[in-house]
């Protein structure tokens, strides 16, 4: 659905994005995540034509967003849950959007049950938390109905249960055929619906795959407690697997909580303890951007 291609952009003489490339497919939730600095606002900034690329294009089904007939129809997008008038009520900043576009003025109040602000309708939009920005932004997003929903960092200033409507939100959109792609932060919240992610460090592209892909190298940890080690160690070895002992204590690395149980339970040796433990995808996308991350902890 998007194609992003050798997308470049330089300030000042500076290259913020360089010959990025990826692709965002349909029916899906895409993450884009890089450290600070990295240049994923000014790439999306260039997906919906607020800043254009030096070299490089970004286009929608083969049509470049500058050329789309509706834009709003095609893209949904959220920038900035800042770009609404502290004045205007909800309803009202919703309206005058529609009337921009022309769009229906009977799809506000649709788009603010979807986000649950019906009730809010004829409250100023200066007096909503950052949380109530978030989701009066999202509800002008969906005016027009599109097929794409592109937004920067979508979940701050949500709460715990507006987090989880959000990932249930994207996840249904994606289901019924919408193409997603969301940047965060919030890594963990983000393994949890995403299915591919972008990453980027630096202004260039480090990775564009599937979520299982980037993490399929993430080695997973099982910690036994057993009166019988030495006996473990021997059957466990004797599958190929790294074991290393401490007492009754052993760890075994590259394998599964099921495997070692299972093979314990066949050999009959008793199991006082077993955990498993595997690397975040926090830890593996800090790996991959450390290198190119502009600002870091001591």
């Amino acid at each position: 659905m998007i194609k992003v291609s050798a997308a470049t952009k330089r300030y000042d003489g500076k290259t913020v994005v360089e010959d990025m490339s990826f692709e965002v497919a349909a029916g899906r939730v895409t993450g884009f995540v890089g450290p600070n600095g990295a240049g994923k606002s000014t790439t999306m900034r260039m997906m919906v034509g607020l800043t254009r690329p030096d070299s490089g294009e970004v286009t929608y089904s083969g049509v470049s967003y500058t050329d789309l007939a509706h834009p709003v129809e095609v893209v949904g997008s959220v920038l900035d849950a800042r770009s609404m008038h502290p004045g205007r009520t909800a309803g009202n900043h919703l309206r005058s959007m529609a009337a921009v576009s022309g769009i229906s003025a009977g799809r506000v109040g649709e788009v603010l049950e979807t986000v649950g602000l019906q009730s809010a309708e004829n409250q100023r939009a200066g007096k909503f938390s950052l949380g109530m920005r978030q989701r009066l932004a999202l509800a002008g997003a969906l005016l027009g109905e599109p097929d794409v929903l592109l937004l920067d960092e979508p979940a701050n200033g949500l709460d715990p249960d507006g987090i989880r409507w959000l990932r249930n939100y994207l996840g249904e959109f994606a289901r019924r055929g919408g193409t997603v792609f969301v940047s965060s932060h919030l890594i963990s919240e983000l393994a949890m619906f995403a299915d591919d992610l972008v990453v980027i460090g630096g202004g260039r592209l480090l990775a564009a795959d599937s979520l299982e892909a980037i993490t399929a190298g993430n080695e997973t940890t099982v910690a036994i407690e057993t009166p019988q080690p030495d006996e473990l160690v021997g059957l466990l070895a004797a599958k190929g697997l790294q074991v290393d002992a401490g007492g009754n204590r052993l760890i075994v690395r590259g394998t599964t909580k099921d495997h070692v149980s299972q093979i314990a339970f066949d050999n009959r040796v008793q199991l006082v303890e077993i955990t498993e433990t595997s690397r975040s995808l926090e830890d593996t996308l800090l790996e991959m951007t450390s290198a190119s991350a502009e600002f870091a902890s001591a």
